[in-house]
């Protein structure tokens, strides 16, 4: 499950962006990878691993809506259902 979210750029400076997935590990686990930075610019990389699908989804969910309410927008989305 793939999510691409973007701020809308103010005029100054490019637009930020954070990408969050979810993947399965070779290992039975599942990761929370986050990707954040400026849009043709530097960015930083986070990986996050879980035992369980269940907790993998649920720290995803937190980490997306703590984005929207930060003022990101969806732009992609790949792998799920419809937003919430």
């Amino acid at each position: 499950m793939r999510l691409l979210l973007q701020q809308h750029p103010d005029g100054r400076e490019a637009p930020r962006f954070v990408q969050l997935m979810l993947e399965p590990d070779l290992l039975g686990g599942w990761a929370l990878v986050r990707e954040s930075g400026q849009i043709g610019g530097r960015s930083q990389l986070k990986r996050e691993q879980y035992l369980d699908q269940a907790s993998a989804q649920a720290a995803f969910e937190r980490a997306r809506d703590a984005q929207l309410k930060k003022g990101f927008q969806l732009m992609f989305a790949q792998g799920a259902e419809a937003p919430r």
